[in-house]
């Protein structure tokens, strides 16, 4: 049986014609304010929508550390992403978009609900201070190993190594997540929902390096993004049904373990 045919997507645009300064207000407030109530309404409309149309289900979202920082690492296949990974997370999810993004009047939606631009092109120094600065005060990021959205609907092959040096700069948590079935999101024009699930792993972190060298940088991010591989690879050999199945024995197993050793 053939692969579903993609819609195509639009060609990349890497450079931003506007200069950094035009960025810098953005990043303030992402640095000194949490989301406010537009964080809130995205969230559930969003939530709503991906559950009726898309038939979204998570599992393991207890892995997800209630408080202290934490990057949640995502594969990415489609926009709609930002929203199946924070939509069922308690917590207040913040992301980078990128720069080109932020023009009226969805920057002022993107401004207000905690999100901040990357130029992409550039060496965003801007972005990374205010992704650790995010985590440094205790907060919860999601960045994507691939940097942009895959294009073929497939995993890359290797990550960037923008998670990586984040991930070793800040000691943050991570926890690896899988969003499977997204790749077919953007064929919503041919009355194409399909079923998505999102798979948050076990969390784990790095000791804290203050400047990593970009090898390490490098190896963290591949390492990262090979755990997010076996939680995808996971859904694709088991399927929602078979994963739900093992993780609840898995708990189970827990349970009898804890028991046996309080008995």
């Amino acid at each position: 049986m053939s692969e579903p045919q993609l819609s195509k997507m639009k060609d990349q645009v890497y450079l931003d014609p506007r200069p950094a300064s035009y960025f810098d207000r953005f990043h303030e407030r992402s640095r000194t304010r949490e989301p406010d109530a537009m964080y809130e309404l995205v969230r559930s409309l969003t939530l709503l929508y991906s559950w009726s149309f898309f038939r979204a289900r998570v599992i393991s979202t207890e892995k997800v550390p209630p408080t202290g920082p934490v990057i949640l690492a995502p594969n990415h296949f489609s926009f709609m992403d930002h929203f199946f990974v924070g939509g069922a997370v308690r917590r207040k999810v913040r992301f980078m978009a990128k720069s080109q993004m932020f023009k009226p009047p969805l920057q002022f939606i993107y401004n207000h609900g905690g999100v901040f631009p990357v130029r992409r092109g550039n060496r965003d120094e801007e972005s990374i201070r205010t992704a650790t600065t995010i985590l440094d005060n205790g907060g919860c990021l999601a960045m994507y190993c691939e940097g942009g959205r895959s294009r073929d609907g497939k995993l890359a092959d290797e990550a960037r190594p923008g998670i990586g040096r984040i991930a070793l700069a800040t000691g943050a948590t991570v926890v690896p997540v899988a969003i499977h079935g997204s790749s077919r999101v953007r064929n919503w024009k041919r009355l194409e929902f399909p079923k998505v699930t999102i798979q948050y792993g076990d969390p784990f972190r790095y000791e804290k390096l203050a400047q990593p060298t970009r090898e390490q940088a490098k190896a963290t991010a591949n390492e990262i993004f090979d755990a997010i591989k076996v939680l995808y690879h996971g859904l694709e050999a088991h399927g929602r049904r078979g994963v739900v199945a093992r993780v609840r024995e898995e708990r189970r197993a827990a349970r009898r373990a804890t028991k046996a050793r309080t008995a």
